[in-house]
């Protein structure tokens, strides 16, 4: 069994059809086809069953699959390692983190890293199916909200932040220092649409005291959520540590006091996954900056 063999036994399940991964891997469908029919040679058991012009997978297949692509990834950390050999201070990190933490949150820990580590490109994509990018190797790093323990993961507590709501300082509400979380039932709001993580996890609170929150306007940016709030559109509950990163002297935090929404944010990345020195020292730097803020 050689490794070019796995490969082109990949391409056949991703694509589902032998000429259309011929294609892809650059070569003619009767080697392709002749390459798999020795792997199923010298297994001895059929990897697809053949039925007309389709495949589909055999329970020997699916075996197959699972065992080739982590051998795929561990070579694909083998040559990361070896790589960072030859150019310890070159590469890219790709991040996944939070919408709002993207655009509010991380923008001095970005430039600080980028100032020690020039020779880094960080890759940050923003998003709420963080665990899944992860879990499928589209993203190297997550920070995202506190999940369940899951043996695939490396998971690394960041922080835990206390929710505020957030005014404009020409709202009706803009000399409270504090509330009670009952009196957000009767104030209008920016927030997320259903299904985001911010949306959820404030939700999930006021429901506890029997209200929903009164939304008058959702939008999936944080960036025109926090525009509209400045507009006096409506009000926002967000966490206070990205109302302090915005240092912006029209808006007004009002403190929640009685038990008020909170989010735990942590680290996470592939247990099996090589991570590079230059990926080392990033989440070093989160997690000196969150413990700092």
């Amino acid at each position: 069994m050689e490794i070019r063999q796995l490969q082109y036994f990949m391409a056949v399940c991703e694509e589902m059809h032998f000429t259309k991964a011929a294609e892809k891997i650059g070569i003619s469908q009767p080697t392709l086809s002749q390459q798999i029919r020795a792997l199923e040679d010298e297994l001895n058991i059929p990897l697809f069953d053949r039925i007309g012009k389709k495949i589909a997978l055999t329970e020997a297949g699916s075996l197959l699959l699972q065992y080739s692509s982590q051998i795929a990834r561990n070579l694909q950390n083998a040559k990361d390692s070896i790589g960072e050999l030859r150019a310890i201070q070159r590469g890219t990190i790709r991040v996944g983190v939070l919408p709002s933490d993207l655009d509010y949150r991380l923008t001095q820990l970005l430039i600080d890293f980028h100032r020690e580590y020039p020779g880094i490109k960080l890759q940050m994509s923003a998003s709420i199916e963080i665990l899944n990018k992860v879990l499928d190797n589209d993203v190297d790093i997550g920070i995202n909200l506190q999940g369940e323990p899951d043996d695939r993961l490396v998971r690394i507590p960041l922080c835990q932040e206390q929710y505020v709501l957030i005014v404009s300082r020409e709202h009706a509400l803009a000399e409270r220092t504090s509330i009670v979380l009952r009196e957000l039932k009767a104030i209008p709001m920016v927030i997320f649409p259903k299904g985001f993580l911010g949306r959820e996890l404030v939700e999930e609170r006021t429901r506890e005291h029997g209200f929903h929150l009164d939304s008058i306007m959702e939008t999936s940016s944080a960036t025109s959520i926090i525009k509209l709030v400045k507009a006096n559109i409506g009000a926002t509950v967000q966490p206070y540590p990205l109302f302090l990163e915005m240092d912006d002297p029209t808006l007004h935090a009002i403190t929640i006091e009685d038990d008020p929404p909170s989010r735990t944010l942590e680290l996470i990345y592939r247990s099996d996954r090589y991570l590079g020195q230059a990926a080392k020292a990033f989440i070093e730097r989160v997690r000196a900056y969150f413990k700092q803020s």
